[in-house]
């Protein structure tokens, strides 16, 4: 994050435990015994919660581990990143290395996930005896509360039910927890929102960039409560950010996601994972994968590889009409200025459509587009889902939605659906706005249609795929099994 992120490279890991196998002494422990005592001691540590945050982004496991298995966007057809699309993978394939490219993984969701939970751990057990600015003092461990349902979410949906931890560990024993249910793990979230809520985090724009504002903590609660429908707490929530009038949508789509807006895009883009031009620091992957293969596009990147592309059918499936359509492309300008098609430069990705949400042409080092987290654009749709799942498709519902098609430039949603087409409606419209950003493949999983859709997602790369009901999540990684003796696999994996 430009002013957290940026800074999180050069601590060293000294306040918390990845989630690899264990030693019997708990070395960071030694650290925080002298640690959390002044408030630069505070503030340093709330950084290294974040930390975790980027090794998600830079992979980025944020984004495509849960984009390439969904019907949006596919891989150039290498080891590793077509294990996820084929659904070939396994519980050691969490764990190894593959391809050099373990931090593509749900192995890398989980190492991280744990890492952010255990150095917020520290934060919570320790900051309150702290000698520093009481106000100051209850926004950090706010920050943690939130930063620790954060982890714990993406825990429950990658992989059901996950440990929960409350309490830092100085000790192996401490550290070697089961699985709590995945309805535990949602108590448990919200739980930590309700404090982060009453800690007197800012409101935007006051809150620092990259730090959670007091309406993202609630945007975190609207969508934790949709994937445990809980509708009412959902759309509670999401009318809570949409009434608060802190953030608004941009008039045009495509600034949300240009390298030179990225200020005046806080407005909608609540938060993210903020990267900076500056080596050595937080980058992320998704410029160069998306643009054409051989450095090829002059609009795209400086160095851009090919590696990530949008399916023929999920560009075909916009209105032409729709602004959003604009963020693909089939066909880019080369270095010398003319338009070439996409499909014309290798055989590999002939039906390959551009994705063009990340786009930095001029950056030399590193690649600064930001990867969205939570924008506004979901809590209208959350809200529309809600109330349709409460009420049916009532014009409440109609209302959320279509404010989302007025700026897409498209029609209202045409009237008289029944609920469940209604819902359906929703999720397509999520699907066009949300693609590329991490949200589609969880979408698909928590309302159980992936197994029908995912197979009508297919090119000539891609002929075939066929997800069967245990991808709905990924298996605990084998590494992790073997390290914690009273954690079990999950059942269909076993």
């Amino acid at each position: 994050m430009k002013s957290v992120t940026k800074k999180l490279f050069f601590l060293l890991p000294l306040l918390g435990l990845g989630s690899c196998s264990l030693d019997e002494t708990i070395y960071s422990s030694i650290y925080t015994e002298a640690f959390y005592k002044t408030a630069a001691d505070a503030e340093k540590g709330l950084v290294a919660v974040y930390d975790p945050l980027g090794d998600m982004g830079v992979g980025p496991a944020l984004t495509i581990v849960s984009d390439f298995s969904a019907d949006q966007s596919y891989p150039r057809a290498v080891v590793g990143r077509n294990t996820l699309t084929l659904f070939a993978y396994d519980a050691n394939y969490t764990t190894q290395r593959t391809a050099g490219r373990t931090n593509e993984s749900p192995q890398q969701i989980w190492a991280s996930c744990y890492d952010g939970i255990e150095k917020a751990n520290w934060i919570i057990e320790k900051v309150p005896a702290a000698v520093m600015d009481e106000t100051r003092k209850k926004q950090i461990i706010g920050e943690a509360y939130f930063m620790r349902a954060f982890y714990h979410w993406n825990l429950a949906k990658n992989f059901g039910d996950v440990p929960v931890k409350t309490k830092p560990s100085t000790s192996e024993a401490e550290a070697t927890i089961p699985k709590s249910a995945k309805a535990d793990v949602y108590k448990q979230i919200y739980t930590d929102l309700d404090q982060a809520l009453a800690a007197g985090l800012l409101s935007y724009p006051a809150v620092e960039k990259g730090r959670p504002s007091k309406e993202v903590v609630n945007a975190l609660y609207a969508k934790a409560a949709l994937y445990n429908e809980d509708w009412q707490k959902a759309m509670q929530k999401a009318q809570e950010v949409i009434n608060s009038g802190k953030y608004s949508l941009m008039p045009d789509v495509r600034d949300v996601y240009r390298y030179d807006k990225e200020d005046a895009a806080r407005v909608e883009n609540m938060w993210a994972f903020e990267v900076a031009p500056i080596s050595p620091g937080r980058a992320h992957q998704l410029t160069g994968l998306c643009g054409p293969p051989g450095n090829a596009g002059a609009d795209y990147a400086r160095t851009s590889f090919g590696s990530m592309f949008a399916y023929q059918s999920f560009f075909d499936s916009f209105d032409p009409a729709d602004k959003r359509r604009q963020l693909l492309d089939t066909t880019y300008l080369d270095r010398s200025g003319k338009t070439v098609p996409q499909r014309s430069i290798t055989p590999i990705t002939t039906q390959g459509v551009l994705i063009k949400k990340y786009q930095d042409p001029n950056t030399i080092v590193g690649q600064i587009p930001n990867i969205p987290i939570l924008r506004l654009p979901d809590m209208y749709l959350i809200a529309a889902e809600a109330e349709a799942r409460l009420n049916g498709a009532t014009a409440v519902a109609y209302g959320f939605v279509n404010i989302i098609r007025k700026r897409a430039g498209l029609p209202d949603l045409k009237a008289g659906l029944s609920k469940d087409a209604f819902i359906d409606a929703v999720l397509q419209e999520r699907s066009w706005e949300f693609f590329a950003e991490g949200d589609r493949w969880y979408d698909l999983t928590r309302t159980d249609k992936f197994m029908n859709v995912i197979p009508k997602a297919v090119n000539n790369v891609y002929p075939t795929r066929t997800p069967t009901a245990k991808n709905k999540y990924f298996p605990i990684p084998l590494d992790e099994i073997n390290a914690n003796p009273k954690l079990e696999q999950n059942p269909a994996w076993k």
